[in-house]
């Protein structure tokens, strides 16, 4: 007999190699139905596995957010045996689950579209009625090569592992090489919807085969799916491509693949937000710096990029010596700190700069502005004694959660730590480097989750995923411990005693990129930016250019002197139209200026969304504006 923990620490004794869907049935019928997998010592695990020494053990439901990953890996396995069913000869490649859905990339012998999804799901159903258990066994690897002896992708994977075994999964005639963990069987699949399908290079290697890539979507319930099938309806509408042209924001042009071009209300937009963020910056004592956007090769070779980047990064040759663009910030701002003797009493010593950076990305990967060759960095990077770093990231949490709270944007904090092999520095330093960041996250009132191994090679750091409107995540922020950068540059600040000593640096950004964080507002919003964001604040809409432009123009000159965005439509078109045109711009205010206006001295308004009108005098609605745009919206 062997003991097994639950999660209300009770403990029940079962026979040894009892399967853990057994237990569940003994904790509860019921419960077993509503699970869809298990921890095991905190490990995710299918409920067919063997129980085979003393453990703790956790149920997890499909109302648990960890069953969502288990259900959409589970499906790509599903959609793959249907292909495979329907076009003889596929290959299978890697079918993993992705935020929000999986996908599979398969070899498949025949054009697959998105007519061909009805075919394919009814396919699927099939599968799913017919109730196939999913079981898995450990083979060796010599075994799964020979299994496998027909599809070359799969062998390149078995070969990969380590070890001398590997997991099979199977489910009716279908095989897999898989980790795992799946569900149960298939007729726990039957809330799923095939969404889009695309061409992939196999591994993402642009040598090798370009594969079809099919994505999908599963759900526990058929009210989930229904929901998200609704939200993506939304999304369509709110795609920041056709809004940005739509709202005149900014333009792409085949003369320069993922370099946007920023149109005047794109621009107001931009600078608006970037006057918001020197702001707060200053109040949080941050200094700004610019450096070149072009530097020569040996400050690429002392930072490591042209060894490690240079793929990615753009270069000319100038006077016989070659010279890069820069595609990060850093090296630019490790010579403005060497630029003078740096002492403790300068510390923390925190430099900001809007570095506009360029990366080579594959054509295939270039996405509006969420994926460009040319953005804008909110950069800074920040000098510090070891026993600064717990309260400067705490300050650094706190100004994140102020300037995404503005922006009713919520987020969650992921902590990467230190990789298994590949990194610089001893683990008594990594150590040290990890706790402080974990105690700056508790110190600024806030939870985080671990991402063991996940940091980079040169230091940990925290992550900040932010949810939007439309609940998707968002990886915008990020705090970066950096070991490598202050030894290279040989940086160093005299200390109290007198000593040379290496000063502890942070990389943080708090928007990430400009343009992508444009893109993710615009999608947040809707393009129905707040008023103190918005491009154009005000529309102001005479009756009748003969008898109330003169007025119109009156105000214009009185919102021009407060800071106040507007535009006059005197266009010699029907009122109603001006005003439905203002609508579908999303201007935050449409005035309205007829007889009884300039007769009083009186505004007419509407706000965007809106049918009221509302009557007040010319200081009243300057109290409105002016007080929203002061407050940000709030």
């Amino acid at each position: 007999m062997i003991k097994i923990t639950l999660k209300d620490n009770s403990v029940m004794e079962v026979n040894e190699g009892s399967l853990i869907i057994e237990v569940a049935k003994m904790i509860s019928p019921s419960l077993a139905k509503k699970s869809c997998c298990a921890k095991l010592n905190g490990e995710l695990v299918d409920l067919k596995e063997e129980l085979k020494n003393d453990c703790n053990l956790e149920l997890v439901t499909f109302d648990d957010k960890e069953a969502m990953d288990v259900i959409n890996h589970s499906c790509s396995h599903l959609m793959s045996q249907a292909v495979k069913r329907l076009y003889k000869g596929t290959c299978c490649g890697v079918g993993p689950s992705i935020e929000e859905g999986f996908y599979y990339d398969l070899s498949i012998p025949a054009t697959i579209t998105i007519d061909d999804f009805g075919k394919i799901e009814e396919e699927m159903k099939k599968i799913v009625k017919e109730n196939l258990p999913i079981n898995h066994k450990e083979v060796s690897k010599a075994e799964a090569l020979e299994m496998f002896k027909d599809d070359k992708y799969k062998q390149e994977l078995i070969n990969a592992i380590e070890g001398d075994t590997c997991k099979i999964y199977t489910q009716g005639e279908y095989v897999d090489v898989c980790r795992g963990p799946h569900v149960i069987s298939t007729g726990v699949l039957k809330y799923f919807k095939l969404l889009n399908v695309a061409g992939a290079y196999w591994r993402g290697d642009s040598k090798n085969e370009m594969l079809t890539r099919i994505y999908g979507t599963c759900f526990p319930t058929e009210e989930g799916l229904k929901n998200h099938l609704n939200d993506l309806e939304e999304r369509k509408k709110r795609d920041h491509r056709r809004l940005g042209k739509d709202l005149e924001l900014f333009m792409l042009s085949e003369y320069g693949p993922g370099f946007p071009f920023w149109l005047p209300k794109g621009m107001t937009l931009k600078n608006t937000l970037v006057d918001f963020w020197t702001k707060i910056h200053i109040k949080e004592g941050y200094q700004f710096i610019q450096t070149p956007i072009m530097l020569n090769r040996e400050l690429w070779e002392t930072s490591g990029h042209w060894f490690n980047y240079k793929e990615n990064m753009y270069t000319s040759t100038i006077d016989e010596q070659e010279f890069a663009i820069k595609p990060m910030n850093c090296p630019g701002g490790m010579l403005v700190y060497k630029n003078s003797i740096r002492s403790y009493k300068d510390f923390p010593l925190r430099l900001g700069e809007l570095g506009l950076v360029h990366r080579h990305e594959a054509s295939g990967a270039l996405n509006g502005l969420f994926r460009v060759r040319t953005f804008t960095q909110d950069d800074a990077h920040i000098f510090m004694t070891e026993d600064q770093i717990c309260d400067e990231i705490s300050n650094i949490i706190l100004l994140y959660k102020k300037v995404y709270d503005v922006f009713d944007l919520k987020f969650h904090i992921e902590l990467s730590t230190r990789p298994l092999d590949k990194f610089i520095g001893k683990i008594e330093t990594w150590d040290v480097a990890e706790k402080a960041l974990a105690d700056a996250c508790k110190k600024a009132g806030f939870d985080y989750i671990l991402n063991p191994g996940d940091g980079a090679f040169y230091g940990p750091k925290l992550d900040f995923k932010l949810r939007d409107s439309m609940n998707r995540i968002w990886q915008c922020g990020t705090i970066q411990l950096d070991m490598n950068l202050p030894e290279r540059f040989d940086l160093t600040y005299i200390s109290e005693d007198g000593s040379k000593k290496r000063p502890i640096m942070i990389h943080r950004a708090l928007l990430g990129s400009l343009e992508r964080f444009i893109g993710i507002l615009i999608e947040h919003y809707a393009g129905a930016f707040p008023t103190w964001l918005a491009p154009v604040q005000v529309k102001l809409i005479p009756v009748n250019n003969n008898f109330h432009l003169e007025y119109t123009k009156k105000l214009a000159n009185m919102f021009s002197d407060l800071n106040i965005r507007y535009e006059i439509d005197d266009r010699d078109e029907k009122l109603g139209y001006k005003i439905r045109e203002a609508q579908t711009k999303k201007i935050p205010y449409q005035l309205v200026l007829g007889d009884n206006e300039v007769r009083d001295n009186m505004i007419t308004y509407r706000k965007y969304g809106e049918q009221k009108q509302t009557t007040v005098s010319c200081d009243e609605f300057i109290k409105l504006i002016t007080d929203e745009i002061k407050n940000l919206g709030k």
